[in-house]
């Protein structure tokens, strides 16, 4: 039996893996809900939502899980499926359709016993109208909805009501509108009967297998993304609340708050020695020194996300959005580097850490190590090891700052002519 629990507890982690599934669990209770984000990659409201879920709230009570980006490449492309539509490869899918260890990945979270209510993110176009009002406000739009497959669930689960819950949903949020006209309904597909489509997706497969599911479907032509955003988060705490699952966030929830969530790209760290703060950063970088293969990339974001070009070159993204391009100078990591390195920051001594950052307002050097080189880029001297160099902003060449204010500058070290660790001066 111990044997048959580890085989289950590794399958576990490896799907967790594969899926980014980010836990917030408590011991409290078995109540999980699980929210998925981003299986149509053009629909980001459906996966910046969830990754302000996982960066902005503590789950007090009950647990919650979050797939935020459950079909990445389509959302680096920003396409509905890049290997077609995702969403209808759950009730059969081809052995070599390049989406299938994904599609069976979320199944098997979703029929895991502690998965109590799930969740699927999406933007649709219009606003739903049980009457025609036109060519976006009508029954054929999907926008604004809480959708249900059927009204119950066949067997008996607490959160089995799905009609009454998606009800209650509906009229909670309309309480809470930015604009009259942005006002939520319930979208029921009677999937079984009326529409075969809707047969193949991610929330059929989960109620047929008795997991009360609801997909929520925010509009594609509401004016801004941080107004998506706050519907979904709207509709997710609304969904907490019925849960029971209690809750905090470290923001008010409203448009202003939201916008400035997302524009926050927060900070990648590469192979643990390099760490770039991706807020203001210019949209190219040359000469990164990484490794030739096996780079490890570290998003504080929940939606970064690392594509390579045929030219070598690193594309950075956070969702859909491309925040620079990488293009590396590969050296040999060196082994048995130090932790902290001294610098001499304003005329006080400072130990610094490696792979971080530091505050100057007029000038800085490093302290000589003979153990190591050092190499400021942007500051040109005639010097191999620029240890012990006084650098002012006024003698940094600007074309190789890292950020777009131009006062942000790498001080990289070596060993042996193998790369040890950057440390970005960041004046003020």
């Amino acid at each position: 039996m111990k044997l048959i629990a580890l085989f289950v507890l590794l399958c576990t982690l490896a799907i967790a893996e594969k899926l980014n599934i980010i836990k917030k669990e408590n011991s409290d209770s078995n109540t999980t809900l699980l929210v998925i984000g981003g299986i149509h990659g053009n629909e980001p409201g459906g996966y910046f939502a969830p990754a302000i879920l996982a960066s902005h709230y503590t789950i007090k009570s009950k647990n919650l899980w979050i797939i935020p980006n459950l079909n990445k490449e389509s959302i680096l492309n920003y396409k509905r499926g890049i290997h077609g539509d995702m969403n209808r490869k759950f009730a059969k899918i081809d052995e070599h359709d390049q989406d299938k260890e994904t599609v069976e990945a979320i199944k098997k979270i979703i029929l895991q016993p502690n998965i109590s209510l799930v969740l699927n993110l999406h933007d649709g176009h219009g606003f739903y109208r049980k009457k025609n009002q036109g060519s976006i406000f009508n029954p054929n739009a999907w926008g604004q909805t809480c959708v249900i497959d059927q009204c119950q669930l066949q067997t008996y689960q607490p959160f089995g009501d799905l009609n009454k819950i998606a009800e209650e949903v509906r009229t909670n949020i309309n309480k809470k509108l930015l604009k009259k006209h942005h006002s939520f309904n319930v979208k029921n597909t009677k999937t079984k009967y009326d529409d075969e489509a809707m047969q193949l997706s991610l929330t059929y497969f989960a109620v047929t297998h008795n997991k009360p599911a609801f997909a929520i479907e925010t509009s594609k032509n509401l004016s801004t993304l941080s107004q998506k955003v706050f519907y979904q988060l709207l509709a997710i705490e609304e969904f907490m609340k019925i849960m029971q699952i209690e809750y905090t966030r470290d923001f008010d929830l409203n448009e202003q708050n939201i916008n400035k969530i997302i524009k926050n790209y927060g900070t990648l760290e590469i192979n643990h020695n390099i760490l770039l703060n991706l807020n203001n950063i210019k949209k190219s970088l040359s000469y990164i020194p990484i490794k030739s293969k096996g780079n490890v990339f570290n998003f504080s974001h929940p939606l970064g996300s690392v594509k390579k070009r045929s030219s070598g070159a690193f594309d950075i993204y956070i969702g859909n959005i491309k925040i620079t391009s990488l293009h590396p100078q590969y050296f040999e990591i060196a082994s048995d580097c130090k932790e902290e390195y001294l610098f001499e920051v304003d005329g006080k001594e400072l130990p610094v850490k490696r792979a971080s950052s530091f505050e100057v307002t007029d000038d800085f050097k490093v302290i000589k190590d003979k153990v190591y080189r050092v190499n400021i880029i942007g500051y040109h001297s005639k010097k191999r090891d620029e240890s012990e160099e006084s650098v002012s902003l006024a003698n940094l060449n600007t074309r190789y700052a890292v950020d777009t204010d131009e006062k942000v500058y790498r001080v990289e070290f070596y060993k042996n002519d193998k790369f040890c660790t950057m440390i970005t001066a960041k004046f003020k």
